[in-house]
């Protein structure tokens, strides 16, 4: 945390004398090495403190770049709260582990990770098709209602959103209440059919077909939909399964996987109509001629701290419980018998920029304590799910743990933990789990 300590100080003072291709670049180095320490100690690819240091830190250093004519200096309490949330995640991890004891299960990761051992970190390949049965009928269930449900918004709404032009935002038209849960479902599908390729028969051609078909429609269901958000973190859960499974994966994988998620992505850009002179438009960068294959990415991450600023500055009051709660309204249905509950703005800076940060609805309820405090708990939680991955029995444990994974690494990126998917997700995956524990 040292390292931590004395470029967070520097990022600052840079910062604050406008020297911010500095300022950013000291900080991402900070979240490289709080990663690479994490992984040099387990030999975990997905630590989970590691992922989260290596893009809420990198996220913010990318964002201290201003590349973008919407971006301001953060005032003193912004700057507070990144440190804090940072901190508390880190210090709560740490401090889990002296009460708990040491992750002992560290060093058994990185001798899995180094090792001859099999694919799973338990025993061999063998011990998971015990499994297949049971996944096979998940993978069938799940992909099953999510196509369903998918079709009934199609016929209710009258569109899918793939085949209109001219619209940039029909997905987020795209949706029936209650009803989408379902129909975003499906992201969960390829994580339960890497499980169950990994401990397939291969005498048993015809499931197998099936299964890879039944995956097949649920990666499709995003792409009809729109929805780049949905296929990346479908593909990313998938991938973090694998290095669940098998420790031996290497970062060149990850690479690959990146590579070729990106014509999916450009794919559904251009379906989204969102052309170059509209994304410009929208991103205002303050050199024009960059790259719009830079300029996208850089706004979908560094434009979220921005607008986390923006609710520091302008909120008149705080929400006392009543954001972060929004999942319990939502599942339940209370938001539409009492209003109030959910009547609360969003604050950013540009209407069509609406991402946000982990941290933000701790914020907006509680201030600077409500940072402090969710990170602290979260930093907690991810102790206890790192520490009881090399305990697992039921490979789904492993889905559970890829999810939680890719909200570490979608720090940047939105308010996960008051976001309803989030906890359906978490529903479904511990149906299934309990479905393979019953079979």
């Amino acid at each position: 945390m040292i390292i931590y300590l004395i470029s967070y100080s520097l990022c600052f003072i840079f910062a604050r004398l406008g020297w911010f291709l500095p300022s950013g670049l000291v900080l991402m180095l900070a979240g490289v090495w709080l990663y690479w320490k994490d992984y040099r100690a387990s030999g975990n690819l997905i630590h989970l403190r590691g992922l989260f240091c290596l893009f809420f830190i990198g996220g913010q250093g990318l964002s201290c770049f201003k590349l973008s004519s919407l971006q301001r200096q953060w005032s003193g309490m912004t700057w507070l709260c990144f440190f804090l949330a940072v901190v508390s995640f880190y210090l709560a991890y740490w401090l889990a582990g002296r009460i708990l004891g040491e992750d002992k299960g560290q060093h058994w990761m990185k001798k899995q990770a180094r090792g001859r051992g099999g694919v799973l970190p338990w025993e061999h390949r063998m011990e998971l098709r015990k499994f297949e049965g049971s996944l096979f009928t998940a993978i069938g269930i799940v992909t099953g209602i999510s196509a369903a449900a998918f079709l009934a918004e199609a016929l209710i709404l009258g569109y899918v959103p793939f085949f209109l032009r001219g619209v940039p935002h029909a997905y987020s038209y795209f949706h029936i209440s209650g009803l989408h849960y379902f129909t975003v479902s499906c992201v969960l599908v390829p994580s339960l059919y890497v499980l169950y390729f990994l401990g397939k028969d291969e005498r048993k051609k015809g499931r197998n077909v099936l299964a890879f078909l039944f995956t097949a429609v649920s990666l499709l269901i995003p792409v009809l939909c729109v929805s780049r958000f949905q296929l990346i973190l479908a593909a990313g859960m998938a991938a973090f399964t694998v290095l669940g499974v098998n420790r031996r994966i290497r970062l060149w994988h990850g690479a690959a996987l990146l590579g070729a998620m990106i014509p999916a992505y450009l794919v559904l850009t251009i379906a989204r109509s969102h052309d170059v002179a509209y994304l410009n438009g929208i991103f205002q960068m303050k050199n024009p001629a960059m790259p719009i294959f830079i300029t996208q990415p850089y706004i979908y991450i560094a434009h979220n701290y921005d607008n986390f600023d923006f609710l520091v500055a302008n909120l008149p009051g705080h929400a006392f419980g009543l954001r972060m709660l929004f999942p319990l309204w939502a599942l339940t249905g209370l938001k539409f018998l009492v209003p109030a509950l959910v009547n609360y703005p969003i604050y950013v800076n540009k209407e069509e920029l609406t991402t946000l940060t982990l941290i933000y609805d701790a914020y907006y309820d509680f201030g600077v304590v409500g940072v402090a405090l969710f990170s602290a708990i979260l930093g907690a939680a991810c102790f206890l799910l790192n520490r009881k991955a090399r305990q697992l029995k039921n490979p789904v444990g492993y889905v559970f743990y890829a999810q939680v994974a890719m909200y570490m690494v979608l720090s940047f990126f939105t308010t996960w933990f008051s976001n309803p998917a989030t906890w359906f997700y978490l529903a479904v995956t511990g149906a299934v789990y309990l479905w393979v524990e019953y079979r």
